[in-house]
Order: structure tokens, then C-alpha cells, then sequence
């Protein structure tokens, strides 16, 4: 069955961020071998499928714009964020995506095999240095040639990290897979101070990526018995736990998104709720429940079958989330009541990507499709086949969506029309944002198991997962 639409709105009159109407027309149509400085790899070619124009560019020639608000990136210059910025948006429309592109250099990184989406590379503010974090406890920092600055190994050896760090200054953030939370130096990779899980009441993991916001970072963690989470805020400097907000069910996956001009911070859990935080002041605002239709857990406390696994995207006032109910969610951040929903034929973990000049979202699903919604109305666009499950984070730019897929290959979508680019075969599942640097794209994948799914046979590690640098192959 194809995905039908339920939108619960007829559509609402949307502004830009400088108070202009972005009501428009829809002009959409359509449906839905390398040797690198960080390792020696080969890889198939298999780079087809480029864009139909002769500019070199993917994505119908669109032009990139010269400067980027700090509406989707960060008030402060010298901050870098999961998603690009607080609203966790993955909106580039300062990167256009080439029309071919090949590996330029690429290392391994991810060992272990577990499913949960890996960590996504971060670059600094200048764009001189990417920050990888990977699934056996360390994080790297390399130059966009592909030399290694450094390497620092962790405590969070057994599942490593799969959220991305925060890079505040001369500082990278970033919570492990053992409950702590690490301060590391740019310039050399020491850990300049570590906040234990033991000094937050016995977290097991956090598994979010921080947000900054004026000398406090914000983080959610995740505790193991019983199976709930808490949103804490950190002093930036010193790591010190400023205060905390453990009314979270199910152990919280996401990232907080903030919302400046709404006043709100944000995440959802694997209870199927999205908790909303008034911002700064961290009093509660609201809860919006997903549905839920699955067993009880914890006594009763929540019930399975909305797990929401992604991160909020926040634009114009609402809040876009997937749920494992299969639905994408529009809820407004005022008061936390739905405005739109849109269903599909599969479980929604992906994090979103919003265009916010063109008001449109973009998100995967587990029915192997990626979507492009109208913000306003919930209004399906087009609808693309990648082959596979698209559990990571979608990346917009000024012409083109990049999503990674289950069937290991990281695609470049024309975002008009959702006709592929190109795409790019890798070893393992790409569940990683793919980040675009200055023409460069920057992404990591999972390693490749035989028998992961077998409860018969040993699971071997057939290939660690690399994390990758493509550039212009023209």
C-alpha cells in the first residue's frame, strides 16, 4: 500500500525568518576505485545516475547562497551542531552537491553491531577540521585533506559513541555509550574534563548529541532501570551538572532541539512522547503522546510501539518528528498539539531535514523511501526509492537531498523532483548524516556483519565501517 496522506490541516500561511511570506506555487514535479591519505580503499564504481544538467552540479543548477542565518545555524560564530544548528535543521543552502563525485580518502571507525544510527561527523566553524566519532570509544579529528591531527581513545569502549559532538570554540562535546560526558581539545584531542555517569545518578548511556547555548550545554541521557531518561544542562567550562528534569519514559535517543524565537527545548523517547521544556528557564510546557499500541513497560508506565528515535526539527513555530507508529508528526511547539500527520508504510527513525526557504521536509522511512512534505499542509510532494531502510539523518542543500540507506549506498536526490544524482556504494549501512563542507561531503556507515540477523549462527565482523570524504569527480 502506498502512503496516503491524513493531514489534519488544510495548510496554515508560513513566514520566513525575516518576516516575508514563503507562501509559493509549487514548481515541483516528478515522483518520487580510490586511494585516500587516511587509508588505501576500493571500492566499485558505481557513480552513475549524475544530474542532467552540464553545470557540474547536482540539483537542477541551483545556486548556492553566499551567507547562511543563524536561523539554521547558530547565533554564536564559533558554534558547530549536530544538524548543523539548534533548530537541528540539516539545512545547507551554501553546499551544492557535485553532479559525480568519488571517495577521496576514507579510514575505519565502526566496529561493533549495533543498529542504533552512528555517529555523524562535525566540523569546526572554519570547516579546517572534522571531528568522527566512532562505536569503540574514540574520536578522531582530521583535516579536510585527509590527514590525522589526532586520535583519543575513551572510556565508552563497549558501544562507543553514536551521537556527534557539539564544537563550542577550541572544544569538542560529546556523550558516550558509558553514561559520561567528555570535553576534548580541538587542537590536540585531551580530554579536558570528563562528567561521570555515577555523578548523574548512574546514567547507562547518552546517546543525543549536545546543544549549546550561552556558556550551558544541554543533554539527554538515558538510564537503564528503570527504562527512562533525563534532560540535564552543563556548565560548558567545567562539566559541572547545573540541573536536571527526570520525568522522561523509555531510554531517550534523541538530541534536544531549541527553539529561540518559540522560547522551547525539545526531545522525544522511546515512550512515544515528545517533552517540551519552556527555554532557558527548563520549566515543563508540554507533552505530545504518539501512538502507542504495544505492550506495557515499567509497570505500566508507557507502552511500546511509538518509539520516537529521531530528532525534532524546529521550524516556524512547529516541531517535525517520525515515530515508529509510522507516522511523520507535525506538532506546534506552542502547546504541543498536532497540527498534521503523514503516514507511510513503515517505522519513521530518521531526523528530518527542512528547507525552510522553500517550506519544504524531508524524511525517511523504513518502508525504503525518502519524502518531501509540504511544512504547511503535510501535502506529499514526491516520494523517492533508495533501496532501503533510512534510519540516519537526512542533509538538505541548495539543490539536493543526500540520505543514507540500508542497501550501503549514500544517494544524492535532486530535491525538486526526487530523482536520483548519483549514488555511492559503500561497505555497510549508512545510518550517519552525510555533512557537506565546503564541496566536500563527510559521512560514516556501519560495519558489515555476516549472520547479524541469525540467532544460529556467530555474527563476524566482515569489514569495520569507514567513515568517508567524497569530493568532485569532475
Amino acid at each position: 500500500m502506498r502512503p496516503t496522506n491524513q493531514s489534519t490541516a488544510a495548510g496554515r500561511d508560513r513566514e520566513s525568518p525575516d518576516g516575508t511570506s514563503r507562501r509559493r506555487l509549487l514548481r515541483l514535479t516528478g515522483t518520487a576505485g580510490v586511494t585516500g591519505l587516511a587509508g588505501c580503499v576500493e571500492l566499485p564504481n558505481t557513480l552513475g545516475d549524475s544530474a542532467d544538467g552540464t553545470d557540474g552540479r547536482c540539483g537542477s543548477g541551483s545556486d548556492p547562497v553566499d551567507s547562511v542565518s543563524e536561523y539554521a545555524t547558530h547565533p554564536d560564530d564559533d558554534v558547530s551542531l549536530f544538524r548543523r544548528g539548534l533548530r537541528r535543521l540539516g539545512y545547507f543552502p551554501d553546499e551544492v552537491v557535485p553532479s559525480s563525485v568519488r571517495v577521496n580518502w576514507t579510514f575505519p571507525i565502526n566496529y561493533v553491531g549495533h543498529t542504533a544510527a552512528k555517529s555523524s561527523p562535525v566540523p569546526t566553524p572554519d570547516g579546517e577540521t572534522i571531528v568522527f566519532a566512532g562505536d569503540s570509544g574514540w574520536v578522531h579529528a582530521y583535516a579536510p585533506n585527509g590527514e590525522k591531527r589526532w586520535s583519543t581513545l575513551t572510556g565508552a569502549t563497549k558501544l562507543g559513541f553514536h551521537g556527534s559532538a557539539a564544537v563550542v570554540g577550541d572544544t569538542a562535546y560529546i556523550g558516550g555509550y558509558d553514561g559520561d560526558l567528555y570535553a576534548l581539545a580541538i587542537e590536540t584531542g585531551e580530554i579536558v574534563w570528563r562528567t561521570r555517569s555515577e555523578d548523574l545518578e548512574g546514567t547507562l548511556a547518552i546517546g543525543s548529541s549536545p546543544a549549546y547555548y550561552d556558556g550551558v550545554l544541554y543533554v539527554i541521557v538515558e538510564y537503564g532501570s528503570p527504562s527512562s531518561g533525563a534532560l540535564w544542562a552543563f556548565d560548558a567550562e567545567t562539566g559541572e551538572a547545573l540541573r536536571s528534569d527526570d520525568r522522561i519514559w523509555g531510554q531517550a535517543h534523541p538530541s534536544p532541539t531549541i527553539d529561540l524565537d518559540a522560547g522551547r527545548i525539545l526531545a522525544g523517547s522511546n515512550d512515544g512522547v515528545v517533552y517540551c521544556w519552556e527555554f532557558p528557564s527548563l520549566e515543563f510546557a508540554w507533552e505530545f503522546q504518539a501512538d502507542a499500541d504495544g505492550e506495557q513497560r515499567e509497570g505500566g508506565a508507557f507502552r511500546a510501539g511509538a518509539e520516537i528515535k529521531g530528532t525534532v526539527a524546529a521550524h516556524d513555530g512547529y516541531g517535525y518528528v517520525g515515530s515508529w507508529d509510522n507516522n511523520f508528526y507535525c506538532i506546534d511547539l506552542a502547546d504541543g498539539s498536532q497540527e498534521w500527520v503523514y503516514e507511510t508504510d513503515g517505522s519513521i527513525m530518521s531526523n528530518p531535514a527542512v528547507d525552510v526557504d522553500e517550506d519544504i521536509v524531508y524524511v525517511g522511512s523504513d518502508d525504503n523511501h525518502v519524502y518531501a512534505l509540504d511544512a504547511g499542509s503535510g501535502e506529499l510532494l514526491w516520494s523517492a526509492d533508495v533501496n532501503g531502510r533510512v534510519i540516519g539523518a537526512l542533509t538538505v542543500t541548495a539543490g539536493t537531498v543526500l540520505v543514507g540507506s540500508y542497501d550501503s549506498h549514500l544517494y544524492a536526490l535532486d530535491k525538486a523532483t526526487g530523482e536520483r544524482c548519483w549514488r555511492v556504494q559503500n561497505r555497510g549501512r549508512v545510518t550517519s548524516a552525510p555533512v557537506p563542507v565546503d564541496g566536500r561531503i563527510y559521512y560514516a556507515e556501519r560495519g558489515a556483519f555476516s549472520n547479524y540477523y541469525d540467532d544460529d549462527a556467530e555474527t563476524v565482523l566482515d569489514d569495520p565501517g569507514h567513515a568517508y570524504c567524497l569530493v568532485d569527480d569532475g
